[in-house]
């Protein structure tokens, strides 16, 4: 019998005991060693077809190890415990190990608006409900946690690249959301020698008598963007004949950045984007993504129904 994914936490932690590094796939053969689990068992699927169910679990068993703490991502896909997790193995039974996880997860995704119990996986098979969504409300959550998992790892691969990589994505990125429309060639990265702090510009018109003046900054989680640098750009974009600005960040906005241009009133005109919205407007345009999968939900059309004769 194909264990739970919270049995499969547990033993998956005591497997990165050692300290190794390892991948999701070389959990399997061991687990299935241990959990006597046969050749059918491994090779079992979903009813819907979509997605193995024991590579399933092993995925969502270590997300949550992750989501609560326990282990660590050093790379994409790659797993590593850390000091919380080995202290957990030394102090708590597996049960308490268990609680510690679903409860930290319960509090971090509470926060979110949304809950990790009864929904589908990535997969595309599901996890077994709480009781406390519905089937619809399920699904929604499904849909918001694979985002942010994708999100995430957007934002990661965003800051491997150079700096001139990312200037070159947002001006791309703001094409795609419809700014710079039929114009051709309408977006231009700004020569590093001779940006007078802007990154990179959108023609709104042929004739280019219009654009939107972009600032980029690649910047990690915690170096937040502050008034100065936003004042600066403010500054640049002032001097522009449109006097519109983007500015777009990895990371976010100290709140004295946010006030300065809620100050401004439109003159000129500044857009504040940060690392969040961002990664949400790349999903949502599908900028460098490929569509995995496509679900309809359907209900029942009553009008449809309504207009047929009752038997009464």
């Amino acid at each position: 019998m194909i264990p739970r994914f919270e049995e499969i936490r547990v033993q998956a932690l005591r497997m990165l005991k050692s300290g190794a590094v390892m991948r999701a796939k070389d959990f399997r053969n061991p687990l299935a060693l241990h959990f006597h689990l046969t050749e059918q068992d491994m090779n079992a699927e979903y009813p819907s077809g979509n997605g193995n169910i024991f590579a399933d679990r092993i995925s969502w068993a270590l997300s949550y190890l992750f989501i609560a703490g326990l282990v660590d991502k050093p790379r994409r896909g790659d797993y590593r415990i850390n000091a919380k997790g080995i202290e957990m193995l030394a102090t708590r039974s597996d049960v308490q190990i268990n609680e510690f996880v679903k409860n930290a997860v319960q509090v971090k995704t509470a926060k979110k608006g949304t809950g990790p119990e009864g929904v589908h996986t990535p997969f595309g098979g599901t996890v077994e409900a709480s009781g406390e969504h519905t089937p619809q409300e399920s699904l929604s959550n499904s849909y918001e946690n694979i985002k942010r998992s994708v999100s995430s790892e957007i934002l990661k691969t965003i800051l491997s690249k150079k700096p001139h990589e990312f200037e070159r994505l947002v001006v791309e990125l703001l094409r795609m959301m419809g700014y710079g429309g039929e114009v051709e060639n309408s977006g231009t990265v700004t020569k590093i020698s001779n940006d007078g702090g802007i990154d990179g510009t959108i023609k709104e018109d042929i004739l280019g008598f219009n654009h939107i003046s972009i600032q980029a900054k690649r910047y990690a989680s915690g170096h937040n963007v502050g008034r100065e640098e936003v004042q600066s750009f403010v500054g640049a974009v002032a001097g522009t004949p449109s006097k519109k600005g983007v500015f777009i960040t990895t990371s976010a906005y100290t709140k004295g950045a946010v006030s300065y241009v809620d100050s401004l009133n439109g003159a000129p005109t500044i857009i504040l984007i940060d690392g969040q919205k961002l990664t949400e407007y790349i999903y949502d345009y599908g900028l460098g993504l490929q569509t995995e999968r496509v679900l309809e939900v359907k209900k029942a059309d009553m009008d449809y129904w309504d207009a047929m004769e009752d038997d009464l």
